[in-house]
């Protein structure tokens, strides 16, 4: 009577369970993942189960469909086997990841192994070739350029009284905040000030309004930006507006922000690119900002009061403009790149 034990599935011996799995080779949307396993039953594998989830934080949606499936069915391929595209990976995001080695039957159902170990990994920034990518993008909507002789930034009167107080006068970079694209290398991590260089289509002068305080410094465009500073793209994004933004970074040849822009975006020629230029003519140096995209420039070491000037502005404090940590708009077709979001 116990025939149908002896050729069952009973008899077979249970399937190895992954355990030691690494993951390497974090792109912003692409991981390698390996892991070791006994030798007994391993021929027996023809398939990979690997549950992916982000790592839920306090403010995920809550209604997430339970039902999704996250499984990715991989065949079992030699290790270590790259994981892409199957998911919309995000940049910079945390996940979960655990694994069941799988053997297909005759029927088609699958005989599996108990999960793995769950472990946790964090995908990666934009690479130069994602920023290219952008950068291509952003080129695309840049517009004619427009001449333009000064950087400004706007704060109210309290932060320019306090860099005179507490900082001897120089204004002090610091760190970018998290606006713009997931996966920007510069979010969080690239010290800078935030300048403006946007002019008024008329005047040629920069707008009376601003959203960020009533007092303007304004300093003369050479003394940031001239041969001796390097130029680089940051990011491209909107937040649901018609309008887009575009971050450039303007970083003294050899200072820290150089060096750490050198690494992780892409370089512009400072004479010939579609956002910023610094051209000299009849000795003069010249200067260009594109039309029709937002110029946010970063200046990544100290500027000192003295080299401009503080004044109120006439005109009024448009917060809806503003962009601190704004987030970008993942729909739109302008700035977004195939990659994760």
């Amino acid at each position: 009577g116990n025939k149908s034990q002896d050729s069952g599935i009973a008899e077979m011996e249970e399937l190895p369970v992954p355990h030691n799995i690494k993951i390497s080779n974090i792109t912003c949307d692409s991981f390698k993942i390996s892991w070791d396993m006994d030798s007994k039953s391993k021929d027996r594998i023809t398939h990979y189960f690997i549950d992916l989830n982000k790592k839920e934080n306090k403010n995920s949606n809550k209604f997430k469909h339970k039902d999704v499936p996250t499984k990715l069915v991989a065949k079992a391929v030699p290790l270590p086997m790259t994981v892409r595209g199957h998911w919309f990976l995000s940049p910079r995001t945390e996940y979960t990841v655990a694994v069941q080695t799988a053997s297909k039957q005759v029927d088609g159902d699958y005989v599996v192994s108990e999960w793995s170990e769950i472990i946790e990994f964090c995908t990666a920034d934009y690479s130069k070739v994602h920023l290219t990518q952008l950068l291509e993008k952003a080129e695309v909507i840049a517009g004619r350029m427009l001449k333009m002789s000064v950087f400004y930034r706007n704060q109210h009167k309290e932060y320019f009284d306090y860099v005179r107080e507490h900082h001897g006068n120089a204004m002090q970079p610091s760190v970018k905040d998290n606006s713009g694209s997931h996966g920007s290398p510069i979010s969080g991590k690239l010290e800078g000030i935030f300048f403006s260089c946007n002019t008024e289509f008329n005047t040629g002068k920069p707008p009376q309004d601003s959203p960020y305080g009533r007092y303007r410094f304004e300093i003369a465009a050479e003394k940031l930006f001239n041969p001796n500073t390097n130029l680089y793209f940051g990011d491209f994004y909107c937040m649901y507006t018609a309008y887009h933004y575009v971050i450039l970074v303007v970083a003294p040849v050899g200072s820290p922000g150089d060096e750490f822009c050198k690494q992780r975006l892409p370089q512009l020629n400072i004479k010939d690119n579609k956002f910023l230029t610094c051209d000299e003519e009849d000795g003069v140096m010249v200067y260009h900002h594109a039309q029709d995209v937002i110029l946010e420039v970063i200046y990544t070491d100290p500027v000192d009061l003295s080299l401009g000037t503080v004044a109120e502005i006439t005109g009024h404090q448009l917060m809806s403009l503003s962009t601190a940590n704004a987030k970008k708009d993942p729909s739109c077709k302008t700035c977004n790149i195939s990659v994760g979001r």
